[in-house]
């Protein structure tokens, strides 16, 4: 007869500076930031998590804590304390006793997209990074091609588990439902979009479809498609004159500004607009589809057709279809930079409609001199079902917005760190001259999304317009972070360059 047999965890396992080990942890996907940790604690359990924090808390140790390493401001590199790595707390399964989904916080997005498809054929409107670790993308408001259709991934956020530090410095595990009468709801609440490193230690997510009352797996979540169809529309950079450039990023904002209202047919699609500078080679579009939607084919090429009409140079166009899990769990997708060149700074913004006439001379400007040559801007569609939500119903506020704008720039000498994030710095800030250097709220902007951490927006020298950081993420729903932050982090235990601040 076949016995099951149980496979104890490992862990935690203590790496300290002298343990061969040490170098090998202390970097994430961006090379500019290395931890300096007294050690590093590898975790594979809830237990495990409370038992690390309660003794760091208790020898007066700061606690820093890293998922899949994808922070972009290099929260976790601290100088002494613990850092508590989460990488092998991958676990994806269906869990009867809350009706849905659970996911640990290591768990990387493309491994999630495999667990649900191969089990239950269902998905959920996560990022297309495919090793983003779940524990800050979910946190933080996450949301990826399908977010046009099915809305942001917090909006399927049934509950989370986390590790959080009372007044007295106990460590403990609190569960957090959204139901109403949850004496932790605004715990919840605080996990659909509050930003990672705020509150505790998520070490897990529970996610099911709103409203839904089944009790088959299978229906608690969207289904997945069966294939997936990508389009391309590119423009040689050389063939582009100021007009023709400003055209097609004109058309850009008015194509979103028209398309992206929650039900209309092109929320059914993502679709994004991407730009090196001149020397860069190209400029293109990209449109993404469920192959199974009527007309799929047809509703990318409309988009393509419209946001091409006037700019006077014929681009190269193409669709492909691929297998759904060819594309959700590709290995590395979706990453910028190489093994050597991972040094990595983005600035982000949302657009309520696209950019004024002053703000496309300004990009024009920047992606054709001879000064950011690294220069990136990427606009990523957003609305449609994400803008069905109430901004106060979860702490993303951004809810009638259109697009998100990444401003990025990757290299690898980190001698030319300075020069590098100055003229990224210098780009971002001309954009939104009339805003003090920042997208401050407005008819045009939004703020910018936590998810893209950018602590120049906390610093004087680059935001000028008097609008603090914190509007900018969170808009009206940071008092009520702020007094999350007081009842489950009283002490501040969980901080950095951007944290919720203690009211």
């Amino acid at each position: 007869m076949n016995e099951s047999v149980h496979i104890p965890q490992f862990g935690p396992a203590t790496i300290a500076a002298d343990d061969p080990r040490y170098e090998s942890l202390l970097r994430g996907t961006n090379h500019r930031f290395v931890a300096k940790p007294d050690r590093v604690c590898v975790v594979t359990s809830t237990e495990q998590v409370v038992a690390v924090v309660g003794a760091a808390v208790g020898s007066g140790l700061r606690v820093t804590v890293r998922s899949g390493g994808h922070g972009f401001e290099g929260f976790f590199a601290a100088e002494g304390g613990v850092l508590l790595d989460m990488s092998e707390m991958t676990n994806v399964y269906y869990d009867p006793s809350r009706t849905a989904f659970a996911v640990e916080p290591g768990a990387l997005l493309g491994h999630v997209y495999r667990v649900l498809f191969k089990g239950w054929n269902v998905t959920i409107p996560g990022g297309e990074c495919t090793e983003v670790g779940v524990g800050g993308h979910f946190v933080g408001g996450g949301y990826g091609p399908l977010s046009r259709r099915l809305g942001a991934v917090v909006d399927y956020l049934y509950a989370v588990e986390v590790v959080v530090v009372d007044a007295d410095g106990a460590a403990h595990a609190v569960v957090a439902t959204c139901e109403p009468d949850d004496p932790h709801r605004d715990l919840w609440w605080a996990h659909t979009g509050g930003g990672g490193g705020n509150f505790g230690v998520v070490t897990r997510y529970w996610v099911r479809s709103p409203g839904v009352t089944s009790t088959d797996p299978a229906e608690l979540l969207p289904k997945a498609p069966s294939r997936w169809r990508i389009g391309f529309c590119m423009w040689p950079w050389e063939s582009m004159t100021e007009e023709s450039f400003t055209t097609l990023l004109r058309n850009v904002g008015t194509w979103f500004e028209q398309n992206s209202a929650p039900g209309s047919p092109h929320a059914r699609h993502s679709a994004s607009f991407y730009s090196s500078h001149r020397s860069g080679g190209a400029l293109m579009l990209q449109a993404m589809i469920d192959d199974e939607i009527p007309d799929a084919a047809a509703l990318l090429d409309t988009y393509f057709d419209t946001v091409s009409e006037g700019v006077g140079v014929e681009p190269t166009r193409s669709q492909v279809v691929r297998p759904w899990l060819y594309f959700a769990a590709y290995p590395n997708w979706g990453d910028p930079g190489t093994q050597d060149i991972r040094r990595i700074k983005i600035k982000a913004a949302y657009l309520r409609k696209g950019y004024t006439e002053r703000q496309l001379a300004s990009i024009w400007q920047h992606l054709t001199g001879e000064e950011g040559v690294q220069n990136q801007l990427i606009l990523i569609g957003y609305g449609g079902q994400v803008n069905t939500v109430a901004p106060d119903a979860t702490a993303t506020a951004q809810r009638d917005s259109v697009l998100k704008a990444a401003y990025m720039t990757v290299w690898g000498d980190e001698a030319e760190d300075h020069t590098h994030l100055t003229r990224l710095r210098e780009f971002y800030r001309d954009v939104y001259a009339d805003t003090g250097g920042v997208p401050v709220p407005n008819e045009v902007s939004d703020g910018s999304y936590i998810n893209y951490p950018d602590v120049d927006l906390a610093d004087p020298t680059w935001n000028t317009s008097g609008v603090p950081w914190s509007t900018l993420y969170y808009k009206d729903n940071y008092p009520r972070l702020q007094q999350v932050k007081r009842r489950y982090d009283p002490r501040n235990e969980f901080r950095h360059g951007l944290s919720v601040e203690l009211p």
